[in-house]
């Protein structure tokens, strides 16, 4: 019962608390102080706390640019949800403001909450790359009644003015996926540096393109810097993709039949390798999973993939070939239950039955949270003689995300006078600010914040005002966007932790007496053959809580339910220490 307790308290977040001195290197501003309307505000309504459902904006007078438009993947705690998006209740009221949307690259984290959004934001024109706006629009495809997207293609080396008082240079950064940008925001006030999502890949000799546009950017004297926390917390450098696809290229000769290989759908980059690998090797490639084959076909046809005639090959056509010649792609390394690998797993995919001698590549490291359904994938191919290689035992995975040496790096060589780590949890954030420390940065401008905070630049200052903008997290389940709330989240977690009980009574309307013994109904809470004594103290309490009221016809029977309710809840947290939903049913004869 402890270990359970422990689990369940595990998994409950502690509540959040505004404006409690959590903020280093930046002042609250003193009550009669106000707005000063020549500073430029900064305010993210999403990845400050989260890895996922990353959005900011930029907000200068009355004009406002946007950065990103990410959605967050649902959690433990957010039972039935399909996905985490922002609130833009802010931006929404301001909409006839917003002088445009920029978006650094195609990933769901960043991309994935428009079709939700765009129209509530009045859907303002999109700079982006070619690619990311492929793969946007094929995905607003799926959402009939979305207003149609309008973009503003980007290339790298190019400054945009967007609106009177802001300007964008975008610059190409070494992701996981093609056309990844960062930008310098030019702004009244100075230049803002968001450099996306970045590693510094460098080669066998040395080089890294990534880093040599950084030493460009470092002369353009920026006033401040919003760093990626999601590596800052993982020391040393980027395992070069040079080595990763050595090893695989390894694993693939030494492969005795099929080969599988699970990653994510957006790793474009790494998927390019494996299929040059497969290539060179004279194997076929197929994919699994509707994201990746969509991703490819879009890569192929933008020309960011170069794959000869006959490479590719239809899933179903995969008998016609030699099990020595298949290289199979598949998405569903994190476990995700009706992902491909995991009906490959389960021996319920439509196409691809697990052979001895099988060998599974798992090109991905593993989301926190994602570890037991991994393992339990691992074990299910295991055990029908699969050959299974991870990142644990060989370097077949590179994280996009720069590790602390190289975000140091970049720090020393921009010398910002401010830095603000975004992108992450708390303590990921927290590091990064100690990362920015130790590269150079004043103690004092070095600036940690939560989603819904505002920060003030000026020329020369940089301050918290103590003012927040809505930044809760919107939920989307099914076709409802924002209707499902705290309560019902709440309930959904006590029915998948305590279970429910429903309690029928059957109440004579004159006489306001039960007219036979109640009906008990579990679910998930106890087992009702084993629990006699218990029901039967259940029904006798419920009977007297009934027999109790006068006057029952003057009764509101919502009144009776709540007595009920409460009553049968705490008798049941005395008896077995757990919390139950109990839903009480009266039926007036």
């Amino acid at each position: 019962m402890k270990t359970m307790e422990r689990k369940k308290s595990a998994m409950r977040r502690p509540a959040k608390r505004k404006n409690v001195g959590v903020y280093r290197g930046a002042r609250e501003p003193k009550s009669e102080e106000k707005r000063d309307e020549n500073a430029l505000r900064f305010a993210a309504l999403g990845g400050l706390e989260e890895i996922g459902r990353n959005m900011m904006f930029l907000e200068y007078k009355d004009e406002i640019i946007i950065i990103d438009l990410g959605l967050q993947f649902p959690e433990e705690e957010t039972p039935g949800i399909d996905y985490i998006i922002p609130d833009i209740s802010y931006l929404e009221k301001k909409k006839e403001s917003i002088k445009g949307i920029v978006i650094t690259h195609a990933h769901l984290d960043h991309i994935g909450a428009a079709p939700y959004l765009m129209e509530r934001l009045g859907n303002p024109l999109i700079y982006t790359t070619e690619l990311t706006k492929e793969i946007m629009k094929r995905r607003h495809d799926e959402f009939l009644h979305a207003p149609r997207l309008n973009f503003k293609i980007v290339k790298s080396g190019e400054i945009l003015t967007i609106g009177e008082y802001f300007s964008a240079e975008f610059f190409d950064v070494q992701h996981n996926i093609p056309d990844t940008v960062g930008l310098v925001i030019g702004t009244p006030v100075g230049n803002i540096l968001h450099p996306g999502e970045y590693k510094l890949d460098r080669t066998k000799n040395g080089k890294s393109k990534t880093l040599d546009t950084f030493k460009e950017i470092g002369k353009k004297n920026i006033l401040a810097m919003l760093q990626d926390s999601t590596g800052a917390t993982k020391p040393g450098y980027s395992i070069p993709e040079e080595t990763v696809v050595e090893n695989i290229e390894t694993i693939f000769k030494e492969a005795p039949g099929r080969i599988v290989v699970g990653t994510f759908a957006s790793l474009l980059d790494r998927l390019y390798e494996i299929i040059k690998v497969a290539e060179k090797m004279g194997k076929v490639v197929a994919t699994s999973g509707f994201s990746m084959k969509t991703n490819v076909q879009i890569a192929q046809n933008l020309g960011y993939m170069k794959i000869g005639k006959g490479v590719m090959i239809n899933l179903e056509d995969i008998e016609k070939y030699d099990d020595k010649k298949i290289v199979i792609l598949c998405t569903g390394a994190q476990g995700e239950p009706d992902a491909s690998l995991m009906r490959i797993g389960n021996g319920e995919h439509r196409h691809v039955r697990t052979k001895p001698g099988d060998t599974f590549i798992f090109s991905s490291s593993v989301i926190p949270g994602n570890e037991r359904s991994v393992q339990t994938l691992k074990d299910n191919l295991s055990r029908q003689g699969a050959i299974i290689h991870t990142s644990e035992t060989m370097d077949i995975h590179s994280s996009g995300h720069a590790p602390q040496e190289e975000i140091k790096e970049v720090v020393k060589i921009i010398n910002p006078k401010f830095f603000i780590p975004i992108h992450g949890y708390y303590f990921m954030r927290a590091t990064n600010i100690g990362l920015a420390i130790q590269s150079g940065v004043k103690k004092e401008n070095a600036i940690l914040v939560d989603n819904g905070d505002i920060i003030e630049f000026t020329k020369t200052e940089a301050k918290i005002t103590g003012e927040r903008v809505p930044a809760s997290s919107v939920f989307v389940d099914g076709l409802g966007v924002g209707d499902i709330g705290e309560v019902v989240l709440r309930d959904r977690r006590t029915l998948a932790e305590e279970g429910m009980i429903v309690v029928i009574a059957s109440i004579n309307r004159k006489t306001g007496k039960v007219i036979k013994n109640p009906d008990i109904i579990s679910r998930g809470f106890i087992y009702l053959k084993e629990n006699k004594e218990l029901l039967d103290e259940i029904r006798r309490r419920v009977r007297m809580i009934i027999g109790r009221v006068p006057h029952y016809q003057d009764v509101d029977v919502d009144y009776i339910k709540s007595l009920i309710k409460d009553q049968v809840a705490e008798f049941l947290y005395n008896k077995t220490n757990r919390r139950p939903m109990v839903l009480p049913v009266i039926i007036e004869i």
